[in-house]
């Protein structure tokens, strides 16, 4: 049988987790040459046909010359009466398990259909059971132009079918679709004759990656075992993909990596039990359906289900997972009180936290509980998640460990910063753990480069030289760093906090060791370590913090620039520049949502919504804005049926 697919890491700070692949492969200075891509399929459409394509259902398919991409011909989709209905190619025939594949196909709305979005997936099927893959995300489509959706998909899975298809999120406009291209390059075998990371930090802590099913595979599975003692599932074990549907478990995807583990001598790292993000909708509706608002009873009935939904994940994994991240990213420095005001504190206040480390010990009694966030090098948000830990330790609750995730870049933080970290927990006797780190080659959301600049790549191995010599350092405190990737094929930075290509681990996309991974096991080769020649990126001016920088606007007019980053299926990544075209040394930013959006999640700023009214404010490090400067923040929101842009916004009271 075939198998099928992968899941994209988390959207991390700890993340939005997104399925949606990038489309710009990025040439990441390989140590070694990287091989030809091999074209599996190329559909045209020309001379009447169809290479295979049919229809999900109903619909009619057939070949055009009304409108082509390259050619005289494109396939047509006519009928559709559903959303999900569009062209479909088996490719139970066609793909491997283990390979990782290119698709490529341009879409356009017939003529007169107007504007929606489309998205490119994979329905497999094992044992009868069907599950939907999303390869890319919703795309913006119209009638006056093609648009290309280009992802990455990785076999993973044995299955009995295996198709890909193009629908819509909405809208039953007709379709073109034209020039698929199916293809992979081949692997590249990894380096055998380099140390293995793990034994350089044998004596000093177990090393972990975050992965996903297809790194247990193929040459990815011998980098993850040569060089790694520990792993994270980075998606699997979160409550959307364990129990989407309430009292019902999946557990494949996990149970294959926890498998892997055992099987090649590796720890395993439980992430996580709790988050604001990938929650399904149904956990915090009430009992009859409608959104939960803060009673008793849904306080109690969500208490319930976080009961319910621990003992059902961590009783199933029982002692092969020995530490878990119980609860993840419930600090907001910018409250008062340093609590994330995330449903589940809107509903259950502390208790959600208090109930989940019990519950957890409870039913894990041996294993390692850890709270579990990003940031944890600024000073505020730092001593806000101190604070916490103190009260809560004090009152009983079993935490046993602080998890800093350590999505870092190039320039930021300091070695004294992550320092500072480390040592403000030392009093609370806890185990520290780093447990998402990678090292971003950009220092703003504005930059982007086709392919990854040596200059940025040494600093990189520098600022990893850097952090692993504080960790031994405090090897008495940390008890395990994990990166958040295995290699720069499959990292969440590419489309966070923008959609551009990033090489923030170890390893380049062909599994070849870059000049970060000496800069952990041998710093004097950092500088001979071979890469591509490629220009040289401007310099930078290195910062305490990682704010994002912009175009100076005109003098004296405010602007304001907004944007999605991403969109998927309910939920979407904004982003909002603030020129305000004079000083400040505060600002608030204001909009109304007209669609029933609604943020989950904010950075660089704080924020509050009452209905559709989004007020923003400056965090601690970024009010000061010159007067021809600017200031970017992101946000992370849900959508339903429509995601329109505000009409207006406000800068400090007055229309910009």
């Amino acid at each position: 049988m075939r198998a099928n697919t992968r899941r994209r890491l988390p959207f991390a700070l700890a993340g939005l987790a997104v399925s949606v692949a990038v489309a710009v492969p990025l040439a990441t200075a390989p140590s070694a040459s990287a091989a030809e891509p091999v074209t599996v399929a190329n559909h045209t459409f020309e001379n009447n046909d169809t290479h295979g394509w049919a229809p999900r259902a109903d619909e009619t398919v057939a070949v055009s010359t009304a409108v082509a991409h390259s050619g005289t011909g494109s396939l047509l989709v006519s009928g559709r009466t559903r959303t999900w209905e569009g062209p479909t190619l088996s490719v139970l025939d066609t793909m491997d398990k283990g390979v990782r594949y290119t698709l490529s196909v341009w879409v356009r709305v017939a003529a007169g259909g107007g504007s929606t979005q489309a998205r490119l997936s994979v329905e497999r099927r094992t044992a009868g059971t069907p599950s939907y893959d999303q390869v890319v995300g919703n795309t913006n489509v119209s009638d006056g132009a093609w648009v290309n959706l280009q992802g990455q998909y990785t076999l993973a899975h044995d299955v009995e079918f295996l198709s890909v298809y193009v629908e819509t999120a909405s809208g039953t406009a007709s379709l073109h679709i034209d020039d698929f291209v199916l293809s992979y390059v081949p692997a590249t075998p990894i380096q055998t004759d380099i140390p293995s990371v793990k034994d350089v930090l044998a004596s000093h802590f177990p090393i972990g990656a975050a992965i996903s099913v297809p790194q247990t595979l193929g040459e990815h599975a011998r980098l993850l075992s040569k060089h790694f003692n520990s792993v994270t599932p980075g998606n699997a074990l979160k409550w959307d993909a364990t129990e989407p549907t309430e009292g019902t478990f999946r557990f494949a995807d996990a149970d294959a990596m926890v498998d892997f583990a055992r099987a090649n001598g590796m720890e395993v790292r439980g992430h996580t039990l709790v988050w604001h993000n990938q929650t399904p909708a149904w956990v915090f509706n009430d009992a009859s359906g409608a959104p939960m608002t803060p009673t008793a009873a849904n306080k109690a009935l969500l208490l319930s289900r976080l009961d319910a939904h621990i003992r059902g994940v961590v009783g199933h994994h029982g002692a092969d997972i020995a530490t878990w991240d119980v609860v993840n990213e419930v600090i907001d420095e910018n409250q008062a009180d340093g609590l994330r005001r995330s449903k589940w504190y809107e509903i259950a206040g502390l208790d959600y936290i208090r109930t989940a480390f019990r519950v957890t010990r409870e039913v894990a009694p041996g294993a390692k509980l850890y709270i579990n966030d990003y940031n944890t090098n600024v000073p505020a948000k730092r001593d806000k998640l101190y604070n916490l830990v103190s009260q809560l330790k004090a009152e009983g609750v079993p935490i046993d460990g602080v998890g800093h995730q350590m999505h870092v870049n190039v320039d930021w933080p300091s070695v004294s910063e992550s320092e500072a970290m480390i040592q403000k927990f030392v009093p609370l006797d806890v185990d520290q753990q780093v447990t998402e780190m990678d090292v971003s080659i950009y220092t703003n959301s504005g930059e982007s480069f086709p392919t990854p600049p040596r200059d940025r790549l040494i600093r990189q191995a520098y600022k990893y030289r850097d952090l692993f010599d504080l960790y031994k350092r405090y090897s008495s405190e940390l008890t395990s760093v994990t990166v958040w990737g295995l290699a720069d094929d499959d990292t969440w930075l590419d489309t966070f906090p923008v959609v551009r290509n990033d090489a923030p681990l170890l390893f380049d996309e062909q599994l070849q060791a870059k000049p970060a991974y000496w800069g952990i096991v041998d710093p004097t080769r950092i500088e001979a370590t071979p890469t591509a020649t490629v220009p040289t990126s401007p310099s930078v001016v290195p910062t305490t913090s990682a704010p994002p920088t912009t175009t100076p606007p005109p003098a004296g007019s405010c602007q304001v620039t907004y944007r999605v980053v991403g969109q998927w299926p309910g939920g979407f990544q904004g982003e909002v520049r603030v020129a305000p075209g004079q000083a400040l040394t505060s600002w608030t930013v204001g909009w109304s949502f007209a669609n029933g959006q609604r943020i989950s999640q904010l950075w660089s700023g704080g924020y509050t919504q009452s209905g559709a009214t989004v007020t923003v404010t400056n965090a601690s490090w970024n009010g000061s804005v010159p007067a021809n400067g600017s200031v970017t923040f992101g946000f992370v929101a849900s959508w339903t049926g429509t995601n329109a842009a505000p009409a207006s916004f406000t800068v400090n009271g007055a229309a910009c």
